[in-house]
């Protein structure tokens, strides 16, 4: 099997669609069709099939773009060895809320570009810890950054790196005493203002309100976390937010901090990756700086 092959493996298995495919690799789609089946026929198993109007990669598919990833890293590193280039390139594809995005990447991106110009990152979005988990899985994430519970999951390697202390906010005006405690019973009346459906702490709060038998009727949902921050200023609702999101806003007074005593479960930024990803030295240094300069912060 030639490499041309396994990469175009690789973006089928990652897109499901062999006319994104061929657009992305810049091949006539009959050449992607091609070499797909020329793979099929080498290993002797369907890799792909199609069900109604969707492709989805077979059992087989599954287990051969493991080894596809780790042929292509290997290739990928033995050309950096060989044509003797001092510094690794390549591509890092990065799962990541906007909260760490903006807040905790920007001193690790700075230090990793220092020490690995050549490689390329790729930031997607990581709305939910469930679809960012399902990333990792399928190979569409080399690793992600997710805020969660401490607990272990199938076929993932996770690193914890720090505990995040999460922040019931308000305007700097609203009728709570920011000293007075607030339980989720002063919550009915309240609006809400949350993040997409998934995301870690929305359902940290949704969950004890719903033990408190507390359905507040007003929400509203935002895919920002700097949206939910804007429309707390302005007094349209309250809000559950990492401290680091919120920290400088309430020493600064634009916000204040509510005494939330409701208990809820520890929540903790960690990294990913699936336990078979094939370690490039990039993605090494990348999580080894992660854990280094969020520690020492």
């Amino acid at each position: 099997m030639e490499t041309k092959q396994l990469l175009t493996f690789k973006t089928a298995a990652e897109n499901l669609n062999f006319t994104k495919t061929a657009k992305k690799l810049k091949f006539a789609q009959s050449s992607v069709t091609a070499q797909i089946k020329a793979l099929e026929k080498e290993l002797d198993t369907p890799l792909f099939e199609r069900l109604g109007k969707r492709l989805y990669l077979t059992e087989s598919g599954r287990q051969f773009k493991k080894y596809a990833d780790q042929m292509l890293a290997l290739t990928e590193e033995a050309q950096m060895v060989t044509r003797g280039l001092e510094e690794p390139s390549g591509t890092l594809v990065i799962g990541a809320q906007e909260s760490q995005c903006t807040y905790r990447l920007p001193p690790i991106l700075r230090s990793f570009k220092e020490q690995f110009p050549q490689v390329k990152l790729v930031f997607k979005p990581a709305h939910s810890n469930e679809k960012a988990k399902e990333q990792l899985l399928d190979g569409t994430l080399d690793i992600a950054f997710i805020m969660d519970v401490l607990k272990p999951i199938h076929l993932l390697n996770i690193e914890t790196i720090v505990k995040d202390n999460l922040k019931l906010v308000a305007a700097m005006d609203h009728p709570f005493d920011k000293n007075a405690e607030v339980t989720p019973h002063d919550l009915e009346g309240e609006t809400l203002l949350l993040t997409e459906t998934g995301c870690s702490y929305r359902t940290m709060l949704e969950n004890t309100l719903k033990d408190a038998e507390v359905f507040p009727a007003n929400k509203f949902e935002f895919l920002s976390v700097e949206a939910i921050k804007q429309c707390v200023i302005a007094d349209l609702g309250i809000a559950i937010l990492p401290e680091m999101v919120v920290e400088k806003d309430i020493k600064e007074g634009r916000m204040k901090a509510l005494n939330w005593t409701a208990s809820t479960s520890s929540l903790y930024t960690q990294i990913a990756w699936h336990e078979d990803k094939f370690m490039t030295i990039p993605l090494e240094a990348f999580i080894s700086l992660t854990k280094n300069t969020i520690k020492s912060t």
